[in-house]
């Protein structure tokens, strides 16, 4: 355990394992969007990417989810999809980054060291493309509500969505995915350079074989 190999695949897994959390609880929340009205301020909107709520004042929450997938816009469609692929793939690199964990081994069996480290940079790799798919639909519906909310064609008293919570988790998430698939890579290339034999060993290694071969000779 004090190798820092050892010490950065912990750390990765763990941030993998954090990332992927907020990566499910932001796909789920509703409030991706919200918006509050002058006209009702006791209620106010959250719009998900599976239903949207009324949330009062004194504390009832009612939300309804969707009635048809082909009635939604194209911005949640693709919202959607890109959110269950970051879940899934980010799913899939932890699964495959963890028997590649020389943790297991407590770091001591260098034997099978070469498929620990492809299977540990495959699930880093896909951690890194997870959390960009995850960063991908959250900017980008916070790209749209920041384009209506600042439309000069739109009258001002109209109300306009703002970001909700569900958005600043699914920022943390993209950004802790990115970050563990990186960590893990770096593990693995730590891990590496650990193990790599010392110059001064080449040497000896080298020196014995040129007396076995002169003793042949």
């Amino acid at each position: 355990m004090d190798s820092p190999a050892c010490v950065l695949e912990l750390l990765g897994m763990l941030v993998y394992i954090g990332g992927w959390l907020c990566a499910l609880a932001s796909t789920i929340l509703p409030q991706w969007l919200t918006m509050s009205t002058s006209l009702l301020p006791i209620e106010s909107y959250d719009l998900g990417l599976w239903e949207t709520c009324v949330v009062q004042d004194i504390g009832g929450t009612e939300c309804r989810s969707y009635d048809s997938l082909l009635g939604l816009s194209r911005h949640l469609k693709l919202a959607r999809i890109l959110m269950c692929t970051a879940l899934a793939m980010a799913l899939l690199g932890i699964l495959v980054a963890i028997p590649g964990l020389h943790l297991i081994n407590n770091c001591k069996n260098y034997n099978g060291h070469n498929s620990k480290m492809t299977l540990k940079i495959t699930g880093g790799v896909l951690g890194m493309m997870s959390g960009v798919l995850c960063l991908v639909p959250v900017s980008y519906i916070a790209n749209l509500a920041v384009m209506h909310f600042f439309d000069e064609t739109v009258p001002e008293v109209v109300p306009r969505w703002e970001f909700g919570d569900a958005l600043f988790i699914g920022w943390a998430a993209g950004f802790l995915l990115f970050v563990a698939g990186l960590i893990m890579v770096s593990s693995s290339l730590c891990f590496l350079v650990e193990h790599q034999p010392e110059p001064h060993h080449q040497v000896m290694s080298l020196d014995r074989k040129l007396r076995k071969h002169s003793a042949y000779v």
